[in-house]
């Protein structure tokens, strides 16, 4: 039903739907990043832990265990309570976000950096050696050789969601679903189509002016006419 004017009664906004879609794929990818992540810490917690590295791919892949106080890649040790309060910022600003979103890109670089950042931030909270001063559980070492630091599930979906965030980012693309690049190319446009469209009306005096050039020339032309006329009779 409509009232006066073809206006719908509901009042709904067109646009409400697609943000609802947008936002329900951040959650169900903030919840799969989540589920791995501390699946994965209870199974290694549960079998690995004071055990020896398991060797999944050699020379590639191996599973061991470490608790990490400090930031992604055991970045920062002894800042735990720092980290803490950062990842609650982190979180709350993601949330905060999400009212604009828009875009389906978009929505799953907040859902991995969400789910990452819930992720190590309930080790922070919960585990030992004390609430909001947790360890937390870093277990996968790729390419030992290397020495690259041990990670887990969260720490891979932070990186991928922030790469991803300067991706788009780069690319012009928007929470909201426009695209900056698009925005610009198109206002430009318009201003040279009304440059264009200025330059090829011509002026009053213009028309005047060539009014005026055109009408001695037409008076020659007849005068002619009539001399002809004359000297043939």
């Amino acid at each position: 039903m409509q009232a006066a004017g073809g206006a719908p009664l509901s009042g709904a906004d067109p646009a409400r739907p697609n943000r609802a879609r947008r936002i329900a794929l951040l959650v169900v990818v903030a919840t799969v990043i989540y589920a791995l992540d501390q699946v994965s810490k209870f199974l290694v917690v549960r079998f690995l832990e004071h055990e020896e590295p398991l060797t999944v791919v050699p020379g590639a892949l191996v599973l061991t265990v470490i608790r990490n106080a400090g930031a992604a890649f055991s970045i920062g040790t002894g800042m735990t309570i720092v980290f803490t309060v950062i990842a609650l910022t982190v979180v709350v600003a993601i949330v905060r976000t999400a009212r604009q979103l828009r875009s389906l890109p978009w929505a799953i670089t907040l859902g991995l950096l969400l789910g990452g950042a819930v992720g190590n931030l309930t080790d922070r909270i919960f585990r030992s050696p004390a609430p909001f001063q947790g360890h937390v559980v870093d277990f996968i070492q790729a390419f030992p050789v290397t020495r690259f630091p041990v990670f887990n599930v969260a720490d891979s979906a932070i990186v991928c969601g922030g790469a991803l965030a300067v991706f788009l980012a780069w690319r012009g693309y928007q929470i909201d679903g426009t695209r900056q690049i698009e925005e610009e190319t198109s206002g430009t446009g318009a201003e040279h189509g009304t440059a264009e469209h200025t330059a090829a009306e011509p002026t009053g005096t213009e028309t005047r002016e060539e009014s005026r050039g055109e009408a001695p020339e037409q008076h020659r032309e007849q005068a002619g006419d009539r001399s002809r006329e004359r000297a043939d009779g």
